[in-house]
């Protein structure tokens, strides 16, 4: 499925300090990927297995919870494992710190850098998460996020769960593509050209499209209640990410600040209507996040002191969307428990 192509001007975080930021330049991300997919039928080597495959994620990372989030809501928690980076790194790649011995127990990696080694020994890019890795071989098939999401929902439908949601809808893909696109390039990274803008006229210009993008959709869900359709499609996972992110980072760490979410009435309420349907709120970890960005981003926040703030009990407060209609789950339903060794720590959510 080619339909998101646009997006791929985007990246995941990069491992390596110091990157983000040209003197004197606009922020632009890197767009090379590790392209390979894990298809139905096996076309480009790599078929669709149950436990053949582990993602590799990490919570601190907008990129990769959108990984988390499919996954959990079409059940693919059994046929496809997961593993977790912790929140910071160095400059050669994620770790896998949160581990018993600092390694990942099923590759029995210390750094996700040893399974793109393993993929290219002279490997020249970033070390990024979501990466899917191939157990069998402990190389990464793919690090394309964007598509990576997409073939969950389309390779994957033999394995999803009784009641997994279609989020991607046929007859909703072209207005999806076209929604992804516009979050994407103002929002998604529009935070991260504020934030890592080379010069005053860069963030400025990153700053004024940004709220550009956020005012677009402060006005379209004041209206309805999911970005496209009456049901929660793929354009709320990746809106989701960066929202729930908001005011505990981009607002002041990435000078995103001209309101707090808390300040943008239908999306604030849309972003706490999201964080308490299940398989969104219980995949966000605010401690990791938190340290990751203000830890790992020296050349921003140089003592990388960590604030204490915000005050998360809003996020489970009533948000009254319901009044918009809607069906968050179509004609499936919600996704069950987290599994054991999945649950975030109490302590890191409002949802406790």
């Amino acid at each position: 499925m080619d339909a998101d192509r646009p997006e791929h001007t985007e990246h995941t975080e990069h491992t390596e300090q110091g990157t983000y930021t040209v003197p004197g330049q606009e922020y632009s991300r890197d767009s090379r990927y590790l392209t390979t997919r894990i298809t139905a039928d096996g076309r480009d080597g790599y078929p669709v297995e149950p436990g053949r495959y582990r993602l590799v994620a990490a919570r601190a990372c907008p990129w990769a919870n959108r990984a988390i989030i499919v996954r959990r809501l079409l059940g693919l928690e059994g046929v496809l494992s997961m593993g977790l980076a912790g929140p910071t790194h160095d400059e050669r790649s994620w770790t896998f710190d949160l581990d018993p011995g600092g390694r990942d127990p099923v590759l029995g990696i210390e750094r996700l850098r040893d399974a793109y080694l393993a993929r290219d020994p002279h490997y020249p890019r970033g070390i990024t998460v979501p990466a899917v890795v191939d157990v069998t071989s402990g190389a990464v098939v793919t690090n394309d996020f964007a598509q990576i999401t997409l073939d969950l929902e389309l390779e994957w439908t033999a394995h999803h769960r009784p009641g997994a949601p279609d989020l991607y809808p046929e007859h909703l893909r072209t207005e999806i593509d076209q929604v992804n696109r516009r979050v994407y390039a103002k929002v998604n990274n529009g935070v991260y050209r504020c934030g890592f803008a080379g010069d005053q006229g860069a963030y400025e210009a990153a700053y004024r499209s940004l709220w550009d993008g956020l005012d677009w959709l402060e006005e379209r869900l004041s209206g309805q209640r999911y970005l496209v359709g009456e049901t929660i499609t793929e354009a709320d996972v990746r809106l989701f990410t960066t929202l729930v992110r908001f005011d505990a980072v981009y607002h002041g760490h990435f000078k995103c600040n001209r309101n707090r979410l808390t300040e943008m009435p239908a999306l604030w309420a849309y972003a706490r209507d999201l964080f308490q349907t299940p398989g969104f709120g219980d995949t966000v970890d605010f401690a990791q996040i938190k340290e990751h960005y203000y830890v790992v981003h020296r050349d921003i926040n140089p003592t990388g002191i960590v604030p204490l703030g915000p005050d998360l009990s809003g996020w489970v407060a009533a948000h009254g969307r319901e009044r918009l209609g809607g069906r968050p789950f179509g004609d499936g339903t919600p996704p069950g428990p987290v599994p054991d060794g999945e649950r975030v720590d109490p302590g890191h959510t409002p949802l406790g």
